[in-house]
C-alpha cells in the first residue's frame, strides 16, 4: 500500500512538471547570440549540449526569453547568425 502510494505521487509530480514545462516554453522564445560562456540553453552547430558554449554572446548559441524581448536586446535575433 505504501508502495503504491509512493509511486502515484511521484507519477503525479512527474504530469504537472510536464505541464509547467510546456505552458513555459509556450511563453518563451529562443534569443540567439546573447548567451554567456556556458548558459545557453541547448545544443549549437559547435556544441553538443547545454552549458558548453566557450566564449560570450556566441552566434548560434542561444537561451529561452519571455516572448518579445529578444527583439529589444542589443545584438540579439531569433534566428541563429552567421
Amino acid at each position: 500500500m505504501k508502495t503504491a502510494l509512493l509511486l502515484a505521487s511521484a507519477i503525479a509530480a512527474a504530469i504537472s512538471m510536464a505541464q509547467a514545462t510546456t505552458a513555459t516554453a509556450a511563453d518563451n522564445e529562443k534569443c540567439f547570440g546573447i548567451s554567456a560562456a556556458g548558459k545557453n540553453d541547448c545544443q549549437t552547430a559547435s556544441n553538443s549540449c547545454a552549458g558548453t558554449t566557450t566564449q560570450d554572446r556566441q552566434p548560434d548559441a542561444w537561451i529561452y526569453v519571455p516572448k518579445g524581448t529578444c527583439e529589444k536586446i542589443a545584438g540579439a535575433s531569433l534566428e541563429p547568425k552567421t
